[in-house]
């Protein structure tokens, strides 16, 4: 199973094995889409666009809470690679009991904050009040079993760290339709609304989360878990977190700037949001399909970086740009084209379907740029420099979105939602610039 499943990235051709990698791994991020895309769905067809508008309004408020320990599931993928290339056994171990503890304490804390604090945070992001006590209920139970969530994320992190991304997808194929099919139990039959929409996600995670746990104490090599041995090892935890916290910062200030400009959007009223809401489950799978390349750069620099193979880091960062331009200009462009379409899935209302239209025009048909900026990102991340990209992304995403909902978006000739929308591809460009030049200046002092 291990020769079947591994790819060791510090040898043989780069391409093949970056799509050998990069391509089960896309398969996974658009399996969990289609979750939230059929909470989506369901939801919008049978409960209405009130219940839509409040599932779909919640995306930027999780993800603000999640990415602090989604950033320690990339640092541990970046450690047990290093790890794994270099050979170093005894620390990978070390790694994997420490990681999996991690994602216990992790989930647990999240389950506080997002219970305790859903209908504060959403009246923060000015939900409408229509929406409100839905989202509400939706959040409290989504996070009530957000611990099964981080389990899997960390678990399917350190597969991938050996090249292993084949795996994660067979358990989210399976989870999905657990999801899928209790969607339908709870929504249609059982009238359960929003809460049907929770419980099904929450259900199918913890699924997901059994059955990674098992393939890790079932290993042979240097991955396999030990509950017994579950420990946190302080220098593996300290690593760990130099490269895992940056990553999650940068993660929720991200979402912060995407909560407030969902906080702008929500001010335009429950048809828009629903609309929004729309468009962003379709755009996700344009950007899944190329954040799968992004992750797999940032695996294959870390294992190479372990391995001292510097020069195959520089081969593989002009490759990985020039796939994703493919796959966002391709993609992007074919979800422009057919948005209406797409969009009537979701909704039968006009005018919810006119402001996912809006959206989706301007975001798919730039969204090459931001395959660009993340997979750049990844690959100076993959250095050991999560600092760096961390500041660059704050600075050049982050703070210009905010700074352009602060002023522009304010004037009245510019109050609108195309405005807001016109955020993304600015920033995009502007911090993948950045990005290139903190790369080339790593090069240049030789650390790469």
């Amino acid at each position: 199973m291990m020769k079947q499943t591994q790819i060791n990235m510090t040898e043989g051709a780069i391409t093949s094995k970056l799509i050998a990698f990069s391509v089960p791994l896309i398969l996974s991020s658009v399996l969990q889409l289609l979750f939230n895309a059929a909470d989506v769905i369901v939801v919008g067809r049978f409960a209405g666009d009130n219940s839509l508008a409040a599932v779909g309004s919640t995306s930027s408020l999780i993800n603000l809470l999640v990415n602090l320990f989604q950033g320690l599931s990339i640092g541990t993928n970046v450690v047990a690679a290093n790890y794994f290339g270099a050979g170093k056994k005894r620390c990978l171990q070390q790694t994997v009991h420490t990681a999996m503890l991690l994602s216990v304490f992790s989930g647990v804390l999240l389950t506080v904050l997002g219970v305790a604090g859903a209908k504060l945070l959403l009246r923060m992001m000015q939900a409408p009040e229509e929406v409100l006590n839905l989202a509400a209920k939706y959040l409290q139970i989504y996070f009530g079993g957000i611990t099964a969530t981080m389990i899997y994320n960390f678990g399917s992190a350190l597969l991938r760290a050996k090249g292993d991304t084949k795996r994660p997808l067979y358990i989210l194929f399976a989870a999905g339709i657990i999801n899928l099919l209790l969607n339908l139990l709870f929504v249609i039959t059982f009238r359960m609304d929003v809460a049907g929409v929770a419980l099904a996600t929450v259900i199918s995670q913890c699924f997901a989360a059994v059955l990674i746990t098992f393939i890790l104490t079932q290993e042979r090599d240097d991955f396999r878990l030990s509950v017994k041995e579950l420990h946190i090892d302080r220098d593996i935890f300290i690593r760990i977190l130099k490269i895992g916290l940056p990553a999650g910062f940068q993660g929720i200030m991200f979402s912060f700037s995407n909560v407030i400009i969902q906080s702008s959007i929500n001010t335009f009223g429950s048809t828009v949001i629903a609309g929004n809401s729309a468009g962003i489950s379709i755009e996700g799978f344009v950007y899944t399909s190329m954040n799968g390349f992004s992750q797999g750069t940032l695996t294959f620099t870390s294992q190479n970086m372990g391995a001292g193979k510097k020069d195959r880091i520089k081969r593989a960062a002009v490759i990985s740009q020039f796939i994703v331009i493919v796959i966002g200009l391709v993609l992007g462009n074919a979800v422009v084209f057919f948005s209406r379409g797409l969009l009537g899935i979701f909704s039968k209302n006009p005018l919810v379907i006119d402001a996912g239209v809006q959206r989706l025009k301007i975001v798919c048909s730039t969204y090459a740029l931001c395959g660009m900026m993340d997979c750049m990102g990844n690959t100076v991340r993959g250095t050991g420099h999560s600092v760096l990209p961390m500041a660059v992304t704050l600075v050049g995403a982050c703070g210009l979105r905010l700074l352009w909902i602060a002023t522009v978006f304010q004037l009245p000739q510019f109050h609108s939602c195309f405005t807001i929308f016109l955020s993304y591809p600015i920033s995009w460009v502007l911090t993948w610039i950045a990005h290139l030049i903190c790369f080339a200046a790593v090069l240049k002092r030789n650390e790469c």
